[in-house]
């Protein structure tokens, strides 16, 4: 199990100097809001990760500098320096330099947020991310091929754009949707099917009851290339007057299924809380049983939006892994190194 031990960070964010010594199993770090704390766990995402789970380098690079540097220490006998020179960003491992983080050096992380709470009612597009990142963690072949499909929707959608555009010019993009968008779609619905397995158990045991949950995907139920060939090209009129694609699974959805209901209305707040908690407890499951590693769990500000039968629950199923906390306040029930910023 790799595990954090330490950050330096100049110039990121609102760090201009700044160093953290972290503990093997939990470190607390309390500060008010606007002090940085999550900038932290930002560093150690990209480290782990190898790109930011809130903005662009530029946005990272502190105000006024020429630069930002993340050293993170890992406790396989591995550091991790990032650099931003104001135009490009690399990486550098135990002094081998690279643009990007090697797949080889990406290691699993479960990132919690305060906005992870409100998933069940926000925007499709929000769902997607949220489980296009937990997919690309856990099956590498599923992030290279979504990739490749983002690429050729952009393009088809620059074409779609252009004053003079016939069908013919889209055939080629058509086909590229159609074959990386079928896969996609049923490397989603394999995935469903592995946290299903684990959804209803894991939310009955912070809820104390027999409620039953699962996650559904919303799109095409008979999805086939030649299918989606047929449909991209039926739209093209339609799509050329929108200037962009509007079929395709990058307009898919995930619902949440509470007691054969959607979740999304039918549960309650306090539900809807134990459905999110029981996700992200089988992230974990899942990365742990995929990769063969524990990942480390960042945990950014989230103890305030949960009740005290929620957070022993969040603190009770992660005890096993590094936990990384911010927090404005002290929390009862966590052990290990404190920060104040």
């Amino acid at each position: 199990m790799n595990k954090v031990l330490g950050i330096k960070l100049k110039n990121f964010r609102c760090h201009e100097d700044f160093t953290l010594n972290c503990e093997e199993l939990t470190t607390l770090i309390i500060g008010e809001n606007g002090s940085g704390k999550t900038s932290l766990l930002e560093a150690i995402y990209l480290a782990l990760r190898g790109k930011s789970f809130k903005g662009v380098d530029r946005e990272i690079q502190q105000r006024g500098a020429d630069f930002y540097r993340a050293e993170i220490l890992l406790s396989e006998s591995q550091k991790v320096i990032i650099r931003f020179d104001g135009a490009k960003k690399s990486f550098e491992i135990d002094g081998k330099k690279s643009l990007r983080l090697p797949k080889k050096n990406r290691y699993p992380v479960v990132l919690f947020e305060p906005d992870d709470l409100y998933l069940v009612g926000s925007s499709p597009s929000r769902r997607r991310d949220y489980f296009d990142e937990f997919f690309k963690q856990i099956d590498d072949a599923y992030g290279v091929t979504l990739s490749k499909y983002t690429k050729a929707l952009r393009q088809r959608n620059d074409l779609l754009k252009q004053e003079i555009v016939g069908a013919d010019d889209l055939f080629s993009w058509n086909v590229m949707l159609a074959h990386y968008g079928t896969e996609v779609f049923h490397r989603r619905v394999e995935n469903l099917v592995k946290i299903n397995n684990y959804l209803t158990d894991n939310y009955r045991n912070i809820a104390k009851n027999l409620d039953s949950c699962s996650l559904k995907y919303l799109g095409d139920k008979e999805l086939s290339e030649n299918k989606y060939i047929e449909i991209l090209s039926r739209n093209f009129e339609r799509d050329r007057a929108l200037g962009y694609t509007s079929y395709g699974i990058h307009r898919d959805d995930f619902e949440f299924i509470f007691n054969d209901e959607s979740a999304n209305g039918s549960a309650s707040r306090g539900e809807v809380r134990s459905i999110i908690l029981a996700l992200k407890f089988i992230e974990a499951q899942i990365l742990e049983k995929e990769l063969l590693k524990k990942p480390v769990v960042l945990l950014d500000d989230i103890f305030s939006e949960l009740d005290n039968s929620r957070q022993k629950h969040l603190i009770g199923n992660f005890k096993d892994y590094q936990m990384i906390v911010t927090s404005t306040s002290a929390l009862d029930g966590i052990d290990g190194e404190i920060v104040r910023l």
